[in-house]
């Protein structure tokens, strides 16, 4: 299946065979698909590809997060909102796999193994005048950690599950302790 932004390049590449100039193209696309037409830099900036010899008419990959996920996998942590009986169907109708979690394991949990110790470890001695001092310096505290301080609690938890499963479940004594 083809979306609309696909098919504009295809009509692009079609109308410059038809000798069309950009403008034309633009205009073209804009009188048939409207409000939906690609906008003018779009427009010229695949007319360049393709006058250049580009044959695709995909978009490019680019890097990061991807706009949609093929799978997905629920972490099921025994929140609430899993265990209600509409999300368990939605869940099975559309084939979502869930990742059974131990009724409460903190030695499982990252914020119980990584970020509330790292926290505690960080205010721990600290005299606070009120209760706003202590939300500021959590925050300052949470704004600090870093995109590979997170890849590191996932690697860890990743560890911790596969102990966990490797020991059936049991729980890990000792294993909640702060994650360097």
């Amino acid at each position: 299946m083809c979306d609309e932004k696909h098919e504009q390049r295809i009509n692009v590449k079609f109308l410059i065979k038809l000798k069309k100039t950009p403008t034309e193209c633009y205009k073209l696309l804009k009188e048939a698909y409207g409000k939906n037409s690609l906008s003018h830099a779009r427009v010229f900036e695949w007319y360049k590809r393709f006058s250049e010899g580009r044959e695709s008419t995909e978009d490019d990959q680019r890097p990061g997060r991807p706009v949609s996920v093929s799978t997905s996998i629920l972490h099921q942590d025994n929140a609430p909102a899993h265990n209600a009986l509409s999300v368990k169907r939605y869940l099975a109708t559309r084939g979502t796999p869930v990742l059974e979690h131990a009724p409460y394991s903190p030695d499982l949990a990252p914020c119980d193994f990584f970020l509330f110790p790292k926290i505690k470890s960080a205010l721990k001695g600290t005299r606070f005048e009120s209760m706003e001092e202590v939300k500021r310096k959590s925050a300052e505290l949470l704004n600090a950690l870093t995109k590979e301080d997170f890849q590191h609690c996932f690697d860890q938890w990743k560890k911790r599950m596969e102990r966990c499963v490797a020991r059936g479940g049991e729980y890990i004594e000792g294993e909640h302790s702060i994650v360097e």
